[in-house]
């Protein structure tokens, strides 16, 4: 080998390199273990005592010393399947970004392209472009979108904006670039608000031009405080408002129309003694104070006053809303109430008339105007800031610019005369609404106050000095993970790494004898290297990620295999063990075979790190970083052990007395059995599509779009009584499967999936713990149940949802991905080896293993003990698939060319029969390596992967097939019978 102390220099310098990369993660994770022990399980204190110590010097390399932040910034990051968190991705609304552009347009045109923009649901189509599509659809050229009542309006006028001359290509560039500005707005906004939320590592990204943004909480606990904070919108607003003695002739009227069409069904229940009421009945036995009989005054459960028109039950919001909208009801508004508009307070503890405590709202009249703007709005707040009021109750006190401090006097001042209220309206919810005592206000400091606690109002400030999102921001995927999950996830993927390296190491050693220790010790560089450079590019460890690590254990011997495997057979033909190894690493060698398999695999891991995402993305990171190393170590560094052997004239025979006589004598005839190989598998394919055609296929929420939960109960549950109590709560939409052990379910729902916005989630969340918390200790809480925290045992241990359109887009990526793997793979091998026939092979095969896969998932989905969905994780072991088969097949395919160029005897059959025996020994070892260790980690990887490796470890086992009695038959029958005359006539004359 030639440059033999560069490679060394080289070898040595990338293991010092990543030996320095590494040490920064054990640092950080000494110390994040001293953490949780002065913590003792308290998530608080754990982040307290990490953030007191940012700035202080850990790590002393002598020449250099590194603060704990430094070390943190520079270690390997767990993902949240492994540390615990949250995982969201959030949809900025670009349909409320367009309105805002169109200064709310009513143009019918640009509204109905909006309403259409909406509900196509095509995959991977951003929102603007199915607008514009829209648009030019319904205008048919009659309607520009420069437009005075679309985008040539004031707002967007003057330099870069829209003007009514311009062509409608010309405003769609304008639009799109203040979209993106919006987006971009939107992603500062949202980085702000992480910030100051207090987790460590955060990650927020922008996904691309589709107007997604993701954002990863590791160590993240409060779920629904989190999905608040991330979706609230920050339209702080202020109001001036309505008295119930202005509202209340209206409100019976409102009741009294409503007699007429609406049916009470609400109980009867004693009248309640309040202003509204004193208002509507003059007499003691009116009609109107009799309850069962009023539709609107009967949802009322506690008493108004003041701005407060009432008080009522949280779930009947949505009831009186529907009758405010009515145009028989609008029609009864006197002509000074006609702008007002009927607005919600926050949640709050009060007491009904028998003094038992329930959640009720109260209902507000603001005095809104033509344009529907306030009298002030939230952008003229300079600063916010968590604080107490007077009775001791946390609040929020603000900060105005001058022009907001002038405005502000004036708005007091007037609320002051009139004695009237103003109402500080936050996305729509009033949060209180004071009156003014004691003058105007001077000076632009206000204080927003309601039942807060602590958490609330520093959320709250923290929102309001990051600022408002353009627009709002919708969470259509998310995932929420328990620490005690993630741990879970490293003891099962410590146990299958160390078990899988244990045996393949064993493997090679019974295998290949002192060669073995030399491709293991390859091995163990190999991963120093792969672990060094996940640590220097800051990747993401997941739990598929892990998976890729122990598959590239499989693979790191694979180069090792070939290249030994080479060497035996030149030592059988008498060459010395200096010429076997300089033929074995030569081009004509191993060096093809190699190159032309790792290309292939490479490819595919490129085009399953392009369109995965998340863990996806993760394990394709390290199965590409896995196959570079591997290469590396495999060719070079056992080299440097074989050529000391061969200076010092010591033993290498690559075998062992218990592998010596392997596949020596092996001579089957594999076209003379083609006919059933054909048979056989058109009889697994026709079954498969048949399967696939009539029992169809388990596809996850990431194809169809759900919420799952991963629930562990204290006692073992029958699934079908669950999920007859599920489907009732869940209007029928429930699937409960026994998830690993039989205290564990996954409870899969579409119920409200399509709904946005925090409440949605909560009433799930709630729905689900209301149902099954009779399962439970009578301790049990919301909280405990939902939330995420140390060494949680019981309740919701991993949430997701996907929405409709993510699921969509993911859809139409695996799509892509499964059809452009195999059209990029036939085009390589079409371009290596020169004739076509031998890529239509490869891709015969691989589109068998596909559909082989496929079918047996769609056979057996039903009754396996584990999951067997499809979703991303199978999608990517499709692809995986996909790359070990055209591995095996490449392998096969370039012995093949070897032969038919080269000089061995006999007819084209009988060559063809040569060549495939010559290769079983590699095309067997390689094969079962692989085997062993998907086998390792199906076994201990844990039940979330398990479904993914299934479909590896049968891909595998039928690639081997395929590669030998499908790809190369098909190779063989493609030739035609000239060039197979030609091919037999050159041998002869050899």
């Amino acid at each position: 080998m030639q440059n033999k102390g560069l490679i060394k220099f080289f070898a040595i310098l990338f293991a010092l390199v990543s030996i320095y990369q590494l040490s920064f993660t054990f640092v950080a994770n000494n110390i994040k273990n001293d953490a949780k022990t002065f913590a003792n399980g308290n998530s608080e204190k754990e982040l307290r005592y990490l953030d007191s110590i940012g700035k202080e010097k850990v790590f002393n390399l002598g020449f250099t010393d590194f603060t704990y932040n430094e070390v943190s910034d520079k270690q390997i990051n767990k993902g949240l399947d492994l540390e615990g968190g949250i995982n969201v991705i959030l949809q900025i609304s670009v349909k409320d970004i367009l309105k805002g552009l169109s200064n709310n347009s009513k143009n019918p045109v640009f509204n109905k392209s909006l309403a259409d923009a909406t509900a196509d649901l095509e995959g991977n189509k951003p929102y603007l472009d199915k607008f514009f599509d829209a648009f030019d659809a319904n205008s048919k050229g009659t309607v520009k979108l420069a437009s005075p009542d679309i985008f040539a309006n004031r707002s967007l006028q003057g330099e870069g904006g829209v003007d009514f001359q311009m062509s409608d290509a010309e405003v769609k560039k304008v639009i799109r670039r203040k979209v993106d500005e919006s987006v971009e707005s939107a992603f500062g906004v949202l980085r702000k608000r992480i910030d100051k939320f207090g987790v460590t590592q955060p990650n927020i990204q922008k996904l691309g031009e589709s107007g997604r943004i993701l954002v990863e909480l590791p160590g993240a606990k409060d779920v629904d405080r989190i999905k608040k904070l991330l979706q609230s919108t920050a339209q702080l607003e202020f109001w001036e408002t309505y008295k119930i003695e202005e509202v209340g002739n209206f409100l019976m009227a409102a009741n009294e129309a409503l007699k007429k069409t609406e049916v009470s069904t609400t109980e009867a229940k004693p009248v309640v003694k309040d202003s509204l009421s004193a208002l509507l009945t003059d007499v003691k036995d009116s009609a109107a104070a009799k309850k069962g009989n009023n539709p609107l005054l009967d949802k009322m459960v506690g008493q108004g006053g003041g701005p407060v028109l009432g008080l009522f039950s949280p779930k009947d919001t949505a009831v009186i809303n529907g009758y405010f909208k009515r145009p028989e009801i609008k029609n009864l508004l006197p002509a000074e109430l006609r702008y007002v508009k009927f607005v919600w307070g926050i949640i709050e503890k009060s007491k009904d008339a028998k003094d038992k405590e329930v959640e009720t709202v109260a209902l507000y009249a603001l005095r809104g105007n033509r344009d529907n703007v306030a009298s002030m709005s939230g952008g003229v707040v300079t600063g916010a800031n968590a604080t107490f009021d007077q009775l001791g109750k946390p609040s929020v006190s603000i900060e105005m610019s001058g022009q907001g401090a002038k405005t502000w006097e004036e708005l007091t001042g007037r609320a002051y005369t009139q004695k009237t209220n103003i109402a500080i309206v936050l996305d729509n919810v009033v949060y209180s609404a004071p009156g003014v005592s004691s003058g105007p206000i001077a000076g632009g400091r206000s204080e927003i106050s309601g039942s807060f606690t602590i958490d609330e109002s520093t959320d709250l400030a923290n929102v309001l000095r990051a600022g408002k999102l353009p627009a709002a921001a919708d969470i259509v995927q998310s995932e929420v993970v328990g620490p005690s999950l993630g741990q879970e996830a490293i003891d099962n993927g410590t146990t299958s790494a160390i078990v899988g390296l244990l045996l393949v190491s064993l493997w090679m050693l019974v295998y290949y004898g002192k060669a073995g220790w030399y491709a293991n010790i390859a091995l163990a560089v190999n991963l120093l290297f792969l672990f060094g450079i996940l640590a220097s590019l800051g990747a993401v460890l997941t739990l598929p990620g892990i998976a890729g690590i122990v598959l590239t254990m499989g693979t790191a011997v694979d180069a090792n295999i070939i290249i030994y495997e080479r060497a035996k057979e030149e030592l059988r033909e008498g060459k010395s063990l200096d010429e076997a190894v300089k033929i074995s690493y030569s081009w004509t060698g191993a060096m093809r075979s190699i190159v032309d398999a790792n290309v292939t695999h490479i490819l595919i891991g490129a085009v399953l790190f392009i369109f995965g995402s998340g863990p996806i993305k993760g394990f394709a990171t390290t199965l590409l970083i896995g196959i570079v190393t591997s290469l590396f170590t495999s060719i070079f560094i056992a080299r440097i052990f074989i050529d000391k052997n061969i200076v010092k004239k010591a033993d290498l025979s690559f075998v062992t007395n218990f592998s010596k006589n392997f596949f020596t004598n092996f001579h089957f005839d594999f076209l003379k059995v083609k006919k059933i190989t054909y048979i056989f598998s058109a009889i697994v394919i026709v079954v498969s599509v048949f399967s696939l055609a009539t029992n169809g296929l388990d596809q996850g929420v990431d194809f169809v779009g759900g919420r799952t939960f991963q629930v562990r109960f204290e006692k073992p549950v029958e699934t079908e009584v669950v999920k007859g109590e599920l489907a009732q709560v869940f209007d029928g939409s429930a699937e409960v499967k026994i998830f690993g052990n039989d205290n564990q379910l996954k409870i899969t729902t579409k119920y409200k999936v399509e709904e946005h916005g925090t409440k949605a989630d909560e009433e799930v969340n709630k729905v689900l713990f209301e149902t099954l918390k009779h399962y439970y200790a009578s301790d049990i809480t919301y909280e405990k149940f939902v939330n995420a925290y140390d060494g949680k045992k019981v309740g919701i241990l991993q949430a997701s949802k996907v929405g409709p359109t993510v699921a969509e887009d993911i859809k139409a990526n695996a799509y892509w991905a499964v059809l452009g793997a195999m059209f990029i793979v036939f085009l390589y091998l079409l371009i290596s080896f020169r004739k076509w026939q031998y890529g239509l092979g490869a891709i015969a095969a691989v589109a068998h293993d596909v559909i082989f896969v496929l079918g047996i998932y769609s056979l057996c989905y039903k009754f396996m003990p584990f999951g067997m969905e499809i979703d991303q994780h199978f999608i990517a072991a499709i692809l995986t698939v996909i790359g070990y088969s055209m591995n095996d097949t490449v392998i096969v395919f370039d012995r093949v060319r070897e032969f038919l160029d080269g000089k061995t005897k006999g007819n084209f059959s009988e060559i063809v029969n040569k060549s495939i025996n010559s290769t079983m020994s590699r095309t067997i070892n390689t094969s079962l390596t692989m085997i062993l260790v998907l086998l390792i980690m199906f076994v201990f990887g844990g039940e979330s992967i398990r479904g993914f490796i299934f479909a590896m470890l049968v891909g595998i086992v039928v690639g081997t097939y395929s590669s030998l009695f499908v790809a190369t038959p098909v190779l063989v029958d493609c030739i035609s019978v000239d060039d197979k005359k030609e091919i037999e006539e050159k041998h002869k004359e050899n």
